[in-house]
């Protein structure tokens, strides 16, 4: 499908001192939509803001783990994640809740709002990283 990534395809240039940055979502729970994975730089006032993102992957759903990753200099970042299920390249929630599953790096907790960007904040060594984020569900 256009614009969804194999778990090869990497969004973000290769090379001139870059390391790959992988995600894995865990315990999605179908092979519904698509897997959304959103870079942040080391910036707080960025994280989950409104054009705040680095980069972004979009990955076709797979059972228990779904893997996307990003070619990105050395560094701090932050990563959110989110199951698409239905498809529409939007995050559902209602005023008070999500409505599709999600994640953070470090699975920063979301019980009461959003994390905080340190929370979420990790290193991505030169030597590469893979990153394990827990996928939540509303019900």
């Amino acid at each position: 499908m256009p614009g969804i990534a194999q778990a090869e395809d990497c969004a973000g240039t290769s090379g001139a001192g870059k390391i790959r940055l992988t995600l894995v979502a865990t315990a999605i729970r179908s092979t519904k939509g698509e897997v959304v994975f959103t870079l942040y730089p080391d910036d707080r006032k960025r994280f989950l803001a409104k054009g705040g993102k680095l980069l972004r992957v979009r990955t076709a759903a797979r059972l228990s783990r779904t893997t996307g990753c990003f070619w990105v200099a050395p560094g701090h970042y932050a990563v959110a994640t989110y199951h698409d299920e239905n498809g529409d390249r939007d995050f559902n929630r209602t005023l008070f809740r999500p409505k599709e599953g999600f994640g953070f790096s470090n699975d920063a907790p979301a019980t009461m709002g959003l994390p905080a960007f340190s929370a979420a904040r990790f290193a991505a060594p030169a030597d590469g990283r893979s990153i394990f984020i827990r996928t939540r569900y509303p019900n």
